[in-house]
């Protein structure tokens, strides 16, 4: 497998497809709702995982509906943030997935992007996506990172212009990050009927894997996504698992099936 990490995001995704499956990337708060139990969390992920997106608890989590909002203030309460995550990373015995980190960007200036870009890949992260970054200001995180070979994943909705919509892909790392609705995170238990068109559209565009995220929480929308998307980003159902202390690799199995 590829050692630059944005690929291994790229190559684990494909090596999913070329099984027949659907990708699964599973998105957990960090240190939620059991601070102890972090990676243990993440390897069972792994299990079922191509790749796992681990959120960086933020006060103000604006992209994210009431259930990562409630993980993401108690994983604060508890002491959780960026400079905690890295050293449980970086004292982890190996993951068989790649990791990505999911956070707003106070945190990332707040530590520096240079340091941030070196310790996070010591810490085995091989991308990062950041909903509150628009593409063109990015260059400076984006060049930090490409030092070391890690990922800024770009995200696209429905409501993206398609000019806009080809810069995006072409600059995504890893993966393209297709939000299925407009709003927030486990904010709806449907999804639209054009959404296949859009990821279809999306899937046109760029030669990366497509993963769709927000809003998918059973199992008829993982079956309906999967032909249209390489990989789908399961979030707040499974953050709603964890607190009722179910096994997240046993969640992640009965979603697909």
């Amino acid at each position: 497998m590829s050692a630059i990490p944005a690929d291994r995001i790229k190559l684990s995704i494909k090596a999913e497809n070329d099984l027949g499956k659907t990708a699964f990337i599973p998105f957990i708060t960090a240190g939620y709702p059991d601070k102890s139990a972090f990676l243990t969390t993440l390897n069972k992920l792994a299990t079922e995982a191509a790749v796992i997106e681990i959120g960086v608890p933020f006060s103000d989590p604006m992209a994210d509906g009431v259930t990562i909002q409630r993980s993401s203030q108690a994983a604060i309460n508890s002491g959780v943030n960026l400079q905690w995550i890295i050293s449980q990373l970086k004292k982890a015995p190996d993951i068989e997935v790649p990791i990505v980190l999911m956070s707003y960007l106070n945190p990332l200036i707040a530590y520096g992007f240079e340091e941030l870009a070196k310790d996070a890949l010591a810490a085995q992260v091989c991308g990062f996506i950041v909903p509150d970054l628009p593409f063109e200001e990015s260059e400076e995180f984006r060049t930090a990172l490409d030092k070391h070979g890690i990922g800024l994943i770009q995200l696209v909705t429905p409501a993206t212009p398609d000019n806009r919509l080809e810069v995006l892909c072409k600059a995504s790392q890893g993966f393209v990050y297709a939000v299925t609705i407009t709003g927030i995170t486990g904010s709806t238990n449907f999804l639209p009927q054009q959404v296949a068109d859009y990821l279809n559209k999306v899937r046109g565009i760029t030669a990366l894997p497509v993963c769709a995220g927000f809003g998918v929480r059973k199992s008829e929308q993982v079956k309906m996504l999967s032909k249209h998307a390489n990989g789908l980003i399961i979030g707040s159902a499974l953050v709603e698992a964890l607190e009722k202390n179910d096994d997240p690799a046993v969640f992640l199995k009965k979603l697909r099936a």
